[in-house]
């Protein structure tokens, strides 16, 4: 099996980045396109106005800026080991969602994604973004846990 095109959502954290090194040697492995995404979860209360008129505020605009940094990060890595990469900041209110449709609209055929490994209450409360991806996406997903 070969995987043409890798998608590797992150989200900034250190688990987010064992995957993105993983998706690094299956790109090289199997010379693979990569996108890597991170999503803009916005709370329809906090959000409203840039949901419905387009219009922004100061709190969007510091996530929006701390992401885009997050990306240049991780696009940073896969340059250092030779590869080329895209890079995509996604806007959304559920954001296993918002991955999924992303692994659709781009014609991923692997998504490679960190998982914090949370069990119990952890879990039940803080819920599992990669445990949703799982369960909604229609291609093979690669659950990397440190």
């Amino acid at each position: 099996m070969s995987f043409e095109h890798i998608l590797v959502p992150i989200d900034g954290s250190e688990i987010s980045y064992a995957a993105v090194d993983k998706a690094v040697e299956l790109a090289k492995a199997f010379n693979s396109k990569v996108t890597v995404v991170q999503v803009l979860a916005l709370d329809p209360y906090i959000a409203a106005e840039y949901i419905t008129a387009a219009q922004t505020n100061d709190l969007i605009e510091r996530a929006r800026t701390s992401i885009l940094k997050t990306l240049e990060e991780a696009k940073a890595r896969f340059c250092n080991a030779g590869l080329d990469v895209e890079t995509q900041l996604l806007e959304g209110q559920v954001i296993y969602s918002e991955i999924a449709k992303a692994a659709q609209s781009l014609n991923a055929d692997l998504i490679v994604i960190g998982s914090h490994g949370r069990t119990g209450f952890k879990k039940l409360f803080l819920g599992s973004v990669a445990q949703s991806v799982l369960g909604q996406a229609d291609i093979p997903v690669m659950v990397v846990r440190k």
